[in-house]
């Protein structure tokens, strides 16, 4: 037999003994294991970043105009409107029996968070009763002008 004659073409194998296509699967293999890494980083940080803002705690003070017992709703004017607000069974109750006790007329506070089926809230408690004996549970001695209320009391309070 005749050796083949390949001129200065001298066939290599790499030192590592992998072939070519096998160092090319390897690198797409890693390339896509990036993009599924980075993608699924980017998913949970936008899950992440949403839900603050969605659930955020606000407060509200106000007096109940009117509740419905069978949704367990109940409306709330306050200084910058009228709110429905929903009770459910994780809302908390201070210095109140429960969803039973309030009435028309009744000065409270409410700590809500808004969801996609309207504001929950958190905590109910009636107003003034905020722990120190001042009757009012804002911790300056300043009502805003005021005569002898904390900024927190209702309207018509004296």
């Amino acid at each position: 037999m005749n050796p083949v004659n390949l001129g200065n073409h001298v066939p290599v194998s790499p030192a590592n003994g992998t072939d070519s296509n096998e160092r090319q699967g390897n690198m797409n293999g890693k390339r896509a294991t990036l993009i599924a890494t980075a993608a699924l980083a980017a998913a949970l940080m936008v899950g992440v970043l949403a839900t603050p803002a969605s659930a955020a705690l606000r407060h509200v003070d106000g007096t109940v105009v009117s509740k419905n017992s069978d949704n367990r709703t109940f409306k709330l004017s306050t200084q910058s409107g009228t709110l429905m607000i929903k009770v459910n069974s994780t809302t908390k109750f201070e210095r109140l029996s429960g969803f039973g006790a309030l009435r028309k007329g009744l000065a409270i506070e409410v700590d809500y968070v808004k969801t996609s089926s309207g504001l929950v809230a958190k905590q109910i408690e009636t107003q003034g009763g905020g722990g120190s004996g001042g009757g009012s549970d804002d911790s300056g001695g300043d009502d805003h002008g005021g005569s002898g209320g904390g900024s927190d009391d209702g309207p018509n309070h004296t």
